[in-house]
């Protein structure tokens, strides 16, 4: 099996561990080939386990999975039971794997310098409204200047086409983002860039250390799922904890 993996290209500390997932490397056939890590997503549960495996072979633990609901809610992955329904995800505790799905909605992974906390956020632009980030940013308690944020593969700006509606509601949370807006070639739609639109958040609150945030899951159809693209497709996951102390 070929394995595709990203590693995210920030200066986190060394006890920072993170990765990203393509859609090569597993088992999944048809829509979902090869490496779906979603389990609800019509595929074959059987393949989706052993995707898993193969992905958890990589990683201390297992991850915390969440139930994503395009929300704002963060779980604390280190106190959880089964699998909570959040949109994201905080640790503190070593070898505790926080992790996001996503097939074009923005994974935006997160560390601070001292590597003593990690989160995940999964930032659909429904959840990047609603503040996920800024949630996920509150909830690892430590100073915005010593944030560190990545942002995995997500739709591009050549390929995000949104309603005006989705433009009024980032505009009314700032004018700023009338800049992540061009206006499309289909009368009264939009492009948007969901990157710089989560640029422009973490820059709100602080955060200006922003990594990542050059690829184009539509475009890239060999590389990545495509929820927009295809509709009927697989989920990468893309992950971040924190390594054990050693003497």
């Amino acid at each position: 099996m070929i394995h595709d993996w990203l590693v995210p290209d920030w200066p986190a500390p060394a006890n920072v561990h993170a990765l990203a997932t393509t859609r090569h490397g597993g088992v999944s056939v048809g829509p979902y080939a090869s490496l779906n890590l979603g389990d609800h997503v019509g595929d074959d549960g059987a393949a989706v386990a052993v995707n898993r495996r193969m992905l958890q072979a990589r990683l201390p633990t297992q991850p915390v999975w969440l139930k994503q609901v395009h929300g704002s809610g963060i779980a604390d992955a280190g106190h959880v039971l089964g699998v909570p329904e959040a949109d994201g995800s905080v640790a503190r505790l070593p070898n505790i794997v926080c992790a996001v799905l996503t097939a074009d909605c923005l994974p935006v992974l997160l560390c601070d310098r001292a590597g003593t906390v990690v989160a995940a956020a999964h930032a659909g632009w429904r959840g990047l409204a609603d503040g996920v980030i800024e949630a996920a940013v509150k909830a690892m308690a430590v100073e915005a200047g010593e944030t560190l944020a990545w942002l995995g593969p997500a739709i591009g700006p050549r390929a995000f086409e949104v309603g005006p509606e989705v433009r009024q509601i980032f505009m009314e949370h700032d004018p700023a983002a009338a800049l992540a807006f061009i206006p499309s070639a289909h009368a009264g739609k939009w492009l948007a860039d969901i990157y710089l639109l989560a640029r422009q958040r973490l820059g709100r609150m602080g955060v200006t250390q922003v990594f990542g945030g050059a690829y184009c899951t539509f475009s890239d159809e060999e590389r990545f799922y495509s929820y927009r693209r295809d509709g009927v497709t697989g989920r990468m996951a893309s992950l971040v904890w924190l390594a054990a102390c050693r003497d």
